[in-house]
């Protein structure tokens, strides 16, 4: 008999149900990666939105700022002309504000959205809401690309786009994260969800680099482009999203249930059913399930009847209120609000910071700062990995945290120095800043949305997870708005900022830190609780 092709092989070494969790990981990766991406041209474009005036010069943005003419051109055609500061209304003096405000109305809005996000999206099927919402941000990124081919100068319109996308762009996050929970349970969650949580840098890298290719010949594209990448994935979504094991009878359902029964989804159903079945030896019924898992021991007939028996379904979701009372929600939340405060004024203003800085062209600037996001891949996985060795979260993202702070000020001061030292910090500052943000919007939020107080109610995941990211979102809006404000007294201020709301996060993880370090065992604030018997 011939010997099977190596392909083929590596096909059949791998179960029924691995390949399955593999293509939901890789899915939801794509599917966030693309939302991600379509957030990131406005950074990008501001450099076009707004050009340095020459001394003396007044704008004029009817003749210079990209006038009809201008639409059938590229934009270095008109370089020539002192008076061209850029594109209607982005062209006055403070335009600063302006553009912050176009952040402000996006960060707003999701902020709001957020809350009412996940108390929608569990009480509808995750692929069809998850979709709406992918196409729905499709159309409005596009909408604000519009604006160039069609010469439209009014500030109410770019706002009310912003507006629009941010909240429909809400109904991505809760979903996914409650989709991969479904697939994958606690073991290993910090490696695997550090992992995962890449696509937030990987959607900013690719955003960058899309958005720059166009940004300095028709800005419009730069929009339009990573639209229409959304909307298609919107479309893969609908075609191909499994929402929950059961939903295609996988075989390994039950081990994967087993270890989301860890974390309080079938927890006390499973052990209570293993206990009256299993007669033959005292097997840890978590052993037992990771053994499953694994693929080294076959599936007992005992473990099967869960599925059916499975009533997560019936339960009602939980309140808001509810989940506000979760051990440890508040903390994380009100941590986050300043994490992501931190990194979404990165996001939104790091390119023209580097423009200010480095005297580089919107493109360049916007390729440059794709090394934060780069840095920011490393600190999410490295986040992950410390808290699972440690089985401390709350004491990962201070460490982090406290190490972000002093790094945040040496940025400061080294990028004057030359490019080399803006490339090394960008880096290191990515990896610190990104970290602590990784990690409690993944791993933190599934430990907390599946807690045991829930009693094995599966519909919190979502609501939880919409809190923890909503109350950052709220940080998110401000930190742009804040810059836009500071920025004309100096860079330095936005950096002092940045290093306040740093030590703000630190301080409101006091507490659960110092439980963990005073607990003997895995994170006592968070999942010592989970592990239970």
């Amino acid at each position: 008999m011939a010997r099977l092709p190596v392909g083929i092989r590596f096909i059949i070494a791998f179960s029924r149900d691995q390949w399955y969790r593999a293509f939901t990981f890789v899915l939801t990766f794509l599917l966030y990666t693309s939302f991600h991406l379509s957030r990131k041209p406005i950074s990008i474009v501001k450099g076009e939105l707004h050009k340095q005036c020459a001394a003396g010069d007044e704008p004029e943005p009817r003749f210079s700022g990209r006038s009809s003419s201008s639409r059938h051109g590229p934009t270095h055609w008109l370089l020539d002309n002192e008076t061209d500061c850029g594109w209607a209304p982005f062209d006055k003096n403070n335009y600063q504000q302006l553009l912050g405000a176009l952040d402000y109305s996006f960060l707003c809005a999701y902020a709001i959205g957020m809350y009412l996000s996940g108390i929608i999206g569990e009480r509808l099927p995750i692929r069809y809401y998850l979709t709406f919402g992918m196409l729905a941000s499709g159309a409005f990124t596009a909408l604000f690309g519009v604006g160039y081919f069609y010469n439209i100068h009014s500030l109410g319109f770019y706002v009310m786009t912003q507006i629009l996308n941010g909240l429909v762009q809400t109904t991505g996050w809760p979903s996914v994260v409650t989709c991969l929970s479904n697939w994958f349970g606690k073991g290993r969650r910090g490696l695997i969800m550090g992992i995962w949580n890449s696509h937030t840098s990987v959607g900013n890298i690719l955003g960058s680099l899309i958005a720059g290719y166009w940004v300095s010949t028709c800005w419009g594209l730069s929009f339009i482009v990573p639209g229409a990448i959304v909307a298609a994935m919107g479309i893969v979504c609908f075609l191909f999203l499994i929402e929950h094991p059961k939903d295609i009878k996988c075989s390994s359902t039950l081990p994967t249930h087993s270890k989301v029964s860890e974390n309080g989804i079938n927890r006390f159903r499973l052990q209570k059913q293993t206990a009256h079945t299993e007669k033959n030896g005292p097997l840890d019924p978590e052993l037992q399930c990771l053994l499953l898992s694994d693929g080294k021991s076959p599936l007992h007939p005992s473990h099967i009847v869960v599925l059916p028996g499975d009533s997560s379904g019936s339960m009602a979701a939980i309140s808001f209120t509810g989940a506000l009372r979760i051990p440890g929600v508040i903390e994380f939340s009100l941590c986050l609000l300043f994490a992501k405060l931190v990194s979404y004024t990165f996001l939104f203003w790091l390119p023209l910071y580097i423009t200010s800085v480095d005297h580089l062209d919107a493109k360049k600037a916007g390729e440059l700062s794709t090394l934060f996001d780069v840095g920011g891949i490393f600190g999410g996985i490295l986040a992950g990995v410390i808290s699972d060795r440690l089985e401390k979260r709350a004491s990962t993202c201070g460490l982090m945290l406290l190490l972000a702070a002093p790094t945040l000020y040496v940025f400061s001061s080294v990028s004057k120095m030359g490019l080399e030292a803006t490339i090394a910090m960008l880096l290191l500052s990515g990896a610190l800043v990104s970290g602590p943000y990784a990690l409690i919007t993944t791993a933190v939020s599934a430990d907390l949305g599946t807690h045991k107080s829930l009693k094995g109610n599966s519909h919190a995941l979502s609501t939880v997870t919409a809190i923890i990211d909503g109350t950052g979102s709220v940080g998110a809006a401000l930190g742009p708005l804040l810059a836009g404000l500071i920025s004309p007294s100096g860079w330095s201020n936005v950096f002092y900022m940045l290093m306040f709301a740093d030590a703000c996060a630190l301080l409101f993880l006091i507490r659960l830190i110092h439980k963990e370090l005073s607990c003997p065992g895995p994170a006592a604030g968070i999942q010592a609780p989970l592990k239970e018997h």
